[in-house]
């Protein structure tokens, strides 16, 4: 497991379980607000920090950091970047919908050899 969960409010708390080196997060330390453990991936580096939320059916993993104020909800997969609580007017996000009835929003997808989606700028 990555992250443990602790109830906050109608969300939980993460905290980390393990390093995740990429990301700067260290075992012990406390990260951002889920509803749900399918909100976020245990197997792979994505996180939540601060006071960031992820809740209904977002599931965020992969690479993927959301940080700051956002919030992340409705049926959305996060993959990969950074979310906080602005879009910059220079970043390009792409959202793509995919047969399972998720979007999906991610910088600079690599998408050429994947049947199942299509993309979308958003």
């Amino acid at each position: 497991m990555k992250y443990s969960m602790k109830k906050e409010g109608i969300l939980y708390r993460i905290t980390a379980l393990r390093d995740i080196e990429i990301l700067n997060i260290n075992d012990g330390d406390s990260g951002g607000l889920i509803e749900k453990e399918n909100n976020l991936s245990q197997e792979t580096t994505a996180w939540v920090s601060g006071n960031a939320r992820v809740y209904g059916n977002a599931w965020v993993y992969g690479n993927a950091l959301v940080y700051g104020d956002a919030q992340v909800y409705g049926v959305l997969k996060l993959i990969s970047g950074h979310f906080y609580h602005f879009k910059l007017k220079s970043e390009t996000i792409e959202k793509i919908e995919t047969e399972d009835g998720y979007e999906i929003l991610c910088r600079e997808p690599k998408l050429a050899k994947e049947e199942n989606l299509v993309g979308k700028k958003v």
